[in-house]
C-alpha cells in the first residue's frame, strides 16, 4: 500500500489508508465505538474514515495507531505520511467553483481506475463527448449558468478525457442505448461531429463501445445509467457509481457490485457486437 503509485489523488489515498486502519482495528478486536472514543469522535466517524469518505487529521491517525498497538516508527511513519498526503488537493481542486463535493470522490476513483465499464441511456458518456456536445449537455442541466461557468464545466470534462489518450491509459468499455446516438442534442452539426468522434474513439485500442438497438426491447439495466470502476491495486475493491440530480451513490459491497456486474454483462450480450459499432454509427451518421 505504501508503494502505491499516487495516481488518483487524495480520494484513493484516503480509501487505502482507511482500509489499512480498518484491518488494524479488526485485528485487535476493537469496536468502532472504542476507536471513536479514542479520537474524541463517534463510531460513524470511524466508519467514514475507514471508507475513505472524509479527510484525515494526523493527530487522529496517530492516536488510532497507538490504540491499535502500532508503536514501531518504521510502521507508523509511512502511514502518517500517507495521512498528510491524502489531504493534498487533487488536480480537480481548481474547478471547485463548479464541482460538487460528491463528484470529487468520483473523479479520484476515475483517475485511479484501470477499467471503467459504463452504461448510458440519455447522453454520450462524458469521457467520449466532444466539447460542443458537452456544452449542449451542460446548458441543458444548468440553464441559468453564465457563459464562463459553462466553459469551466466543459473544460473540466475535457481535462478528464486527457488521461484516456495518454500513455498508460485505462480501458473504457461503454454501452449506450440507441437513443443516445439518435437524439440530436445540440443540433444536427454538433451531433454529426459527435458521431464522427465516437467512430474514431471506438477504434482506439483501449476503448470498446457497444450500442443497444431499439430492436433489443427491454434489458437488464432499464433502471438507469451506472458506471463500474475496477482498480489494478489489490487494496481497492470495485465500485459502482450511480449519479443523481444532486448527489451520487457509491456502492462497494460485493453483493451490490455483483448485481451490477451481471446487469452489465447481460447488456453486453444484448447490445450489438463491438466490431459492428463503427458501421452502426456510420449508418446513423448518414441519417442525420
Amino acid at each position: 500500500m505504501i508503494d502505491y503509485p499516487r495516481r488518483g489523488g487524495p480520494t484513493v489515498l484516503r480509501i487505502l489508508l482507511g482500509a489499512q486502519l480498518r484491518r488494524l482495528r479488526e485485528a485487535r478486536g476493537i469496536s468502532t465505538e472504542q476507536a471513536g472514543y479514542e479520537i474524541r469522535g463517534s463510531h460513524s466517524k470511524i466508519s467514514r474514515m475507514e471508507l475513505g469518505r472524509v479527510g484525515f487529521k494526523e493527530r487522529d491517525v496517530s492516536d488510532l495507531l497507538t490504540l491499535y498497538g502500532v508503536s514501531d516508527q518504521a510502521e507508523r511513519t509511512p502511514l502518517l505520511d500517507l495521512a498528510r498526503e491524502a489531504n493534498t488537493p487533487g488536480w480537480w481542486h481548481r474547478y471547485g467553483d463548479v464541482l460538487p463535493s460528491w463528484f470529487e470522490v468520483y473523479l479520484g476513483l476515475e483517475e485511479a481506475a484501470s477499467l471503467l465499464r459504463t452504461y448510458e441511456l440519455q447522453f454520450v458518456p462524458g469521457l467520449l463527448q466532444t466539447e460542443d456536445y458537452a456544452r449542449a449537455v451542460v446548458r441543458l442541466g444548468f440553464s441559468d449558468a453564465a457563459e464562463d461557468e459553462v466553459e469551466r464545466r466543459v473544460q473540466l470534462r475535457a481535462t478528464r478525457q486527457e488521461r484516456f489518450t495518454s500513455a498508460g491509459a485505462p480501458t473504457l468499455w461503454a454501452v449506450v442505448d440507441e437513443a443516445v446516438v439518435r437524439r440530436p442534442l445540440g443540433g444536427r452539426t454538433v451531433m454529426r461531429q459527435q458521431i464522427k468522434h465516437l467512430i474514431e474513439a471506438s477504434e482506439l485500442p483501449n476503448v470498446t463501445m457497444q450500442i443497444v438497438p431499439f430492436g433489443a426491447g427491454g434489458h437488464a439495466a432499464a433502471g438507469g445509467p451506472f458506471t463500474i470502476l475496477r482498480f489494478a491495486e489489490p487494496g481497492l475493491s470495485d465500485v459502482v457509481y450511480l449519479e443523481q440530480l444532486t448527489s451520487a451513490l457509491y456502492l462497494d459491497k460485493p453483493t451490490d457490485v455483483d448485481t451490477y456486474m451481471r446487469a452489465m454483462n447481460n447488456l453486453c450480450i444484448t447490445a450489438a457486437r463491438p466490431d459492428r459499432t463503427a458501421d452502426y454509427l456510420t449508418a446513423i451518421l448518414n441519417d442525420i
